[in-house]
């Protein structure tokens, strides 16, 4: 893919050629993500964006330690969805004042340490009020608190849809005025409002509408709060594309549409900071999966490339993480790069389940045993989103170059 240069045909990640750094990495497969693509990315977004909006990580997308440290220090929060990305998070020097907690099933145990810790915790129930205010009362530490909200609009054209309908995640926007009520009297410290309609959309124009609607429903919420708004998260929802035919993301108009709000939000809300909250738009097109062919089987006048990893290191480039029709991650032959395509292969994994491919019918170099298999597009929702332990195959490694 454009991001990463070619040399001598050879992919180069990180100023590495391909193969030296597997060597370096002494095993395939494995994940590698590039410093300075995931940096670039940054930049890029803040050249777009107001100054204003503060960019949060959502660190499901990712949560390898290394990569976290490393964005932290370019990003002005985390977004965490279990107190283990709440460890990973902290170990990485996040200010736990910029660190927000999400989840519909968070349990007693994880509350009292996010209020022990003193971040933001995303309330998504009634059921969370009284936890919180046991842990808040025993450790003498107020308890932070914003609501997640379940609007009453979806995100038009989302990959995945995570608002609007019966939806386990955050309140209804009908029961939020009662919540807050009961916050105020179990003095837990309201701080704002999260809202996510969405994620992977490729269309500026909805993700816009989204901010905008939410933008609005944030204000006639407030009017039901006792204390002022001092954190409104409109979410995320960019995505990456990922097939032929997908285009780009043109993030001016998005930009441009959160100029406006952050206008608006110094009138309505002028103790508040916006927040934007990114995972896979900033570390998705950072990352490949490398795996290596070990095997070239020829079946009934198809030709088979099986390599030493599948489904179990990348279950979402295999087509079971999501999609409805199986369509191809883009992919290469890492160190054939340039190289003229012979006929159609298949690409599989090594796993006793018909599941395991990677690619159908793609057009490659002609490949020979040893060759290096990339996988684009693998920044996230990889090894962490993959069941690394189905068969009982070796874990896959990740670097950070």
């Amino acid at each position: 893919m454009a991001q990463f240069p070619v040399s001598d045909g050879e992919l180069v990640v990180g100023d590495m050629p391909l193969t030296r750094l597997a060597a370096r990495v002494g095993s395939t497969p494995f994940y590698a993500y590039d410093r300075g693509v995931l940096q670039a990315r940054v930049q890029e977004l803040r050249s777009a964006l107001p100054a204003a909006v503060k960019l949060h990580y959502a660190m499901k997308a990712n949560p390898m330690p290394a990569l976290v440290s490393f964005i932290s220090a370019l990003v002005d929060g985390i977004d965490v969805a279990s107190v283990g990305e709440m460890k990973v998070a902290l170990d990485a020097g996040a200010d736990p004042r910029e660190i927000s907690f999400a989840g519909p099933g968070k349990r007693d145990a994880e509350l009292r340490q996010a209020v022990a810790a003193g971040i933001l915790v995303n309330v998504e129930s009634r059921c969370e009020i009284a936890p919180l205010s046991a842990a808040s009362e025993s450790l003498g530490v107020p308890a932070r608190v914003a609501v997640r909200v379940n609007p009453d609009f979806e995100l038009k054209g989302a990959g995945m849809r995570m608002g609007g309908g019966a939806k386990p995640f955050g309140v209804d926007v009908e029961q939020v005025p009662a919540l807050l009520r009961d916050i105020s009297a179990a003095g837990l410290r309201f701080e704002g409002f999260h809202l996510f309609a969405g994620s992977q959309s490729l269309k500026a124009d909805a993700i816009c509408e989204a901010q905008r609607k939410s933008y609005g429903l944030a204000v006639r919420l407030a009017e039901h709060s006792q204390t002022d708004v001092r954190v409104l998260n409109l979410g995320g929802g960019f995505g990456i594309p990922y097939f032929a035919g997908e285009q780009r993301l043109d993030i001016r108009p998005i930009g441009e549409c959160l100029d406006s709000l952050a206008r608006q939000a110094a009138h309505d809300f002028p103790a508040a900071s916006l927040v934007l909250e990114l995972g896979r738009y900033l570390v998705g097109e950072a990352g490949i999966y490398v795996c290596r062919v070990v095997r070239k089987k020829a079946s009934r006048g198809q030709c088979f490339l099986i390599a030493d990893g599948g489904l179990n290191h990348h279950l979402a480039a295999s087509g079971n993480f999501g999609q409805v029709i199986r369509r191809n991650y883009p992919l290469a032959i890492g160190n054939r790069i340039g190289m003229p395509a012979s006929s159609p292969v298949h690409v599989v994994g090594p796993l006793c389940t018909p599941l395991d491919i990677l690619a159908e019918n793609v057009l490659l170099p002609d490949a020979q045993v040893g060759d290096l298999l990339v996988v684009f597009q693998s920044g996230a929702y990889g090894a962490t989103a993959s069941p690394q332990h189905f068969l009982n195959h070796p874990q896959v490694t990740e670097v950070l170059v």
